[in-house]
């Protein structure tokens, strides 16, 4: 809840538990797709027909219509071209686009927040190139033999594609995707054995994979420039085994006096899978002096800094300046609320993809049965404490003793749920704030510099090790 006396308004928690018209609907179509993705477009069987007729029948009312219907139609048949694939994985694109609009708009009603005004073009076809025609040649491969059906021969087509995609700058996010698709489907090799499935993630990567095989997909958004006042909200770790990112979420005060925005900020590096917890720090510092800035509770000042339509802000430190203290959880009170979002590109138009900056005040937590939740205006909100990185002094604990709270509000498996950036809770009868991002620039917490001591020598040991097998 934001308390209107302190300049926000108030957030509809009810609107947040109540269902959405149509999308228990999509996503059962969805569901019935990825399932015949299971056991593969080629296998004559119930569920691959069931699938693809409730895909082509869930869009049976907007344009994608007929291309649709008829890649179903040749798909039960036995016959359907890579063009015909590209037609289902847009259908299922569209479906989850549709989700993700009408969540969004449940968020913005919920939250009171303006709406953006812009739309983010979408991309321009051009002619297709080889690289393009062969990942998609790879990936309707896997379509056709399904996950149940995929071995290392089908999976190690994709390392040559690769391969020769990677040198390419603007071929390089489809590359990284693919790349990560194969090494998945590798280690989980034969698929005839598998007992489990990530059906609806194997689904969003291959259609993901598809769709940006379209000439122009893949092409880096537009840019304008950004001149004013960043103010931090949090940061958001998202760490995998050889890699992390994090993710600052900011108010963006233009110079010109223009209405705020909401902004991200991102960096990613590879990581060994040996540096973990406040280590990371030590490897994403260097390339953002942000994370500095955050560390330290203050603002930067933004000169002609490059800002995708999208709000993410192409990150040069030479366009930034550390600038005077400024307080997350005052930047939520006072600012958050009428901050406008920047609109989202076509192709990212995904449930997974809904992360809102939000405070919340003088709500109750407490733990039950399915973990802990804030009971916001007598609702339940659900708080996903796994994604609270170890990489810094937030804590279950903390969040649990918690007042109040800056966080993202996301959706997951069928509900709102909202993920911590910062909370203030008492301590020894003093209101305290705790960061997620509070290391990010170095610390002297005890805790802090103890995993920062043992990530060095991890690194140290590592350095030394790669010296000895180059000078072999």
């Amino acid at each position: 809840m934001v308390p209107a006396d302190q300049g926000g308004g108030v957030m509809r928690a009810d609107l947040l538990v109540e269902p959405v018209d149509g999308l228990d609907e999509a996503l059962a179509a969805v569901d019935s797709f990825d399932r015949a993705l299971v056991v593969g477009l080629l296998r004559p069987h119930t569920v691959r027909d069931t699938g693809l007729a409730e895909l082509a029948g869930a869009v049976a009312g907007t344009p994608l219509a007929a291309v649709a219907g008829e890649a179903a139609d040749k798909a039960v048949a036995g016959a359907a071209s890579e063009d015909h694939l590209v037609a289902l994985a847009a259908a299922r694109t569209a479906l989850l686009g549709s989700v993700h609009d009408a969540l969004a708009a449940r968020v913005e009603e919920a939250t009171g927040r303006p709406r953006a005004e812009e739309s983010v073009p979408a991309p321009v076809g051009r002619p297709a190139g080889n690289l393009l025609t062969a990942a998609r040649s790879w990936l309707s491969d896997l379509a056709r033999c399904g996950w149940q059906g995929i071995d290392h021969d089908v999976v190690a087509g994709a390392a040559p594609v690769v391969s020769a995609m990677l040198p390419d700058p603007s071929l390089r996010r489809l590359a990284t995707l693919l790349d990560g698709f194969a090494a998945e489907l590798a280690a989980s090799c034969p698929g005839s054995a598998l007992e489990r499935v990530p059906v609806r993630r194997w689904a969003d990567l291959w259609s993901r994979a598809t769709v940006l095989t379209v000439p122009g997909a893949a092409d880096v958004p537009a840019t304008g420039t950004a001149t004013g006042r960043l103010l931090p909200l949090g940061v958001d770790v998202q760490e995998h085994a050889t890699a992390v990112q994090a993710q600052v979420h900011g108010v963006l005060e233009p110079a010109d006096g223009a209405a705020p925005r909401l902004v991200r900020a991102s960096v990613s590096v590879p990581k060994p899978d040996t540096v973990v917890g406040a280590g990371l720090w030590q490897l994403l510092r260097p390339h953002m002096s942000l994370l500095t800035a955050v560390s330290e509770g203050r603002s930067t000042d933004l000169t002609d800094m490059p800002v995708t339509a999208e709000g993410d802000l192409i990150w040069d430190d030479a366009r930034a300046r550390t600038g005077e203290p400024a307080d997350a959880l005052a930047t939520a009170r006072v600012a958050l609320s009428t901050a406008t979002s920047f609109a989202t590109a076509p192709l990212d138009r995904h449930p997974s993809r809904i992360a809102v900056p939000v405070f919340l005040e003088g709500y109750g937590a407490h733990k039950d049965d399915e973990g802990l939740a804030f009971t916001v205006a007598g609702h339940r909100l659900a708080v996903d404490t796994d994604r609270i990185p170890t990489a810094g002094p937030l804590t279950a604990e903390a969040v649990a003793a918690s007042g109040a709270c800056v966080g993202l509000l996301r959706w997951d498996a069928g509900a709102f749920t909202v993920q911590p950036l910062a909370v203030e809770t008492t301590v020894r009868k003093k209101a305290v704030a705790v960061h997620a991002g509070a290391w990010a620039g170095g610390t002297t917490d005890k805790a802090g510099t103890k995993a920062e001591k043992a990530a060095t020598d991890a690194a140290a040991v590592l350095r030394e090790r790669a010296g000895r097998l180059l000078r072999k």
